[in-house]
């Protein structure tokens, strides 16, 4: 949901990257700046290294092989063989592309641990990851090969590939080219790794990391769209939004909560819908969760997205390598590439965005039933029974929450040992951050289902209006989508729906009247 923007700056090895910096490179097509201090950092980490290389004692990764060979050791003549062929043989993905922004995001996310010097690449090493970013070529990296364990391996296998001037890229202009090719057009020399520099390139949890920064930054904005649409929801089915009140929000101090109450609060207020039942003929005690509680549930969202942005923010101040350059110079063999902390927040996630997707659906149902619409038509048929209105939209609706539940069942709890019983216990972080992402598509289409249908019962409410942000939302979706009428072919509607929640369209709408909703 982020824009365009070449002709922003990120400036790599001043110090941690924030959120915004992953989403302006992966998504923004933002330039790369090395700070010169990263630049030095990693000249004296190369020194390290180098000093290493000669000794007559075995350092992993240095002078001897990987993994379960790691017993190995390697003479000088084969140790930049050694490094390449290291590469190739991880380059072992499999499956669809992975998304351009994805690829994207882990390059950079390896980049900034590569100029922290913790690594021991050389400075032409590192300019090259920037070049390549900055130049607008994406390796090529398919969906299978990592296990979330010694760093997302697979994929960053192929980045690495590509810096070394082999395997497969999509240039600027999004054809798929060979590596070579690409980058001599570009003006890149492909590197020769030395020692080292290869492990340094493919250990990192940079794969899991940046999905799930980009799907935190994505989830906030729909948890956002989530209020908009409970709203109209709540108006359109003549809900009431009593309990939405600040006083009894405070009871229970959920910081999510209380800024999901706020929001709805001010996406209701001055709807003549609302009005019309406020008054003390309106015999209705208690609306049904759906309606009361959305708050409660996508407050709770909230607070998830807000504990995972605060491991990822600490994922973003990390060296993460193996073999790594100790402050005070030392090489060291550790385990900080294990990918758990990012594989928990990501499946935690999963569980919010089904969760906020199933109440949605329930809401979605309530107008279509004429026993629960509160006068409504059946299915909000212009002709019920020779038109079927919105009912089937409920069933695709239905056919993802579905999904979504599936895709709830966390793969951290996951785990099947590789490298001959050397990496016995992996995270499965990978797995959980591409099923995140698939989440996060199918809550986009569950609201933009859930929006279309309460537009329409809103607007056969009429002559009564609803709020000015409502109506201005409706207004919106009205410039791609007719009104109530006799049945249309739906499917695009629906899809012209999820690009108007997608592309931000609703978000902007509401807040052109309530300003920004938190």
């Amino acid at each position: 949901m982020t824009g365009f923007q070449p002709d922003k700056t990120v400036t790599v090895g001043a110090g941690p990257l924030t959120a915004e910096d992953v989403v302006a490179v992966a998504r923004g097509g933002a330039k790369i700046h090395l700070a010169a201090e990263s630049v030095a950092a990693v000249r004296r980490g190369r020194e390290i290294i180098e000093a290493l290389a000669d000794d007559t004692e075995p350092h992993y990764g240095v002078s001897t092989g990987f993994g379960a060979l790691a017993t190995r050791h390697i003479p000088v003549e084969l140790r930049t063989a050694l490094q390449a062929s290291l590469i190739r043989s991880h380059a072992a993905g499999s499956g669809p592309e992975v998304e351009d922004e994805v690829v994207r995001a882990l390059m950079l996310l390896r980049l900034a641990t590569l100029a922290t010097g913790r690594t021991g690449v050389r400075q032409e090493t590192v300019q090259a990851y920037a070049a390549v970013l900055n130049a607008g070529i994406t390796p090529v990296v398919h969906e299978y090969g990592s296990l979330g364990c010694s760093g997302d391996l697979a994929p960053l296998a192929h980045c690495a590939l590509v810096v070394m001037g082999e395997g497969v890229v999509r240039d600027a202009s999004g054809g798929q080219r060979p590596a070579a090719e690409v980058l001599a057009a570009a003006g890149i020399e492909p590197v020769q790794l030395r020692e080292k520099e290869g492990l340094a390139l493919i250990n990192g949890t940079d794969g899991m990391l940046g999905m799930l920064v980009l799907a935190i930054s994505d989830l906030r904005a729909l948890l956002r769209v989530a209020d908009i649409t409970a709203a109209m929801s709540v108006e359109g089915l003549l809900g009431s939004d009593a309990p939405f009140a600040a006083d009894l929000q405070a009871l229970r101090p959920h910081p999510g909560q209380a800024t999901a109450a706020a929001n709805m609060r001010a996406l209701l207020a001055g709807s003549a819908i609302m009005a019309s039942h406020r008054g003390p003929e309106c015999t209705r005690v208690q609306d049904a969760y759906s309606l009361r509680c959305a708050p409660q549930v996508a407050g709770a969202a909230r607070d998830t997205a807000d504990h995972a942005a605060l491991v990822a923010s600490r994922e973003l101040a990390a060296a993460i390598d193996n073999p790594v350059i100790t402050p005070d110079g030392r090489l060291e063999s550790n385990g900080n590439f294990h990918g758990a902390p990012l594989g928990y927040v990501l499946d935690f996630l999963a569980i919010a965005v089904a969760d906020v997707a199933s109440m949605a659906e329930r809401r979605t149902d309530r107008f279509l039933d004429v026993g629960r619409s509160q006068g409504l038509t059946p299915f909000l048929a212009h002709d019920p029974g020779v038109d079927s209105g919105h009912m089937i939209a409920q069933y695709t609706q239905a056919a993802i929450v579905s999904e979504l539940k599936r895709l709830a069942v966390p793969a951290s709890v996951d785990s099947i040992p590789s490298s001959a019983m050397q990496e016995d216990h992996v995270s499965m972080g990978w797995s959980a951050a591409r099923k995140l992402r698939r989440a996060l598509d199918g809550l986009t289409r569950v609201l933009a289902i859930e929006l279309l249908t309460a537009a329409r019962g809103i607007e056969l409410r009429a002559p009564l209006g609803p709020a000015a942000a409502t109506a201005a939302v409706v207004a919106g979706l009205r410039a791609g989508v007719r009104g109530p009428g006799a049945d249309r072919f739906l499917a695009p509607e629906i899809e012209r729906a999820v690009g108007y929640v997608a592309d931000g369209g609703a978000l902007r709408a509401a807040e052109a009247v309530t300003g920004p909703l938190g």
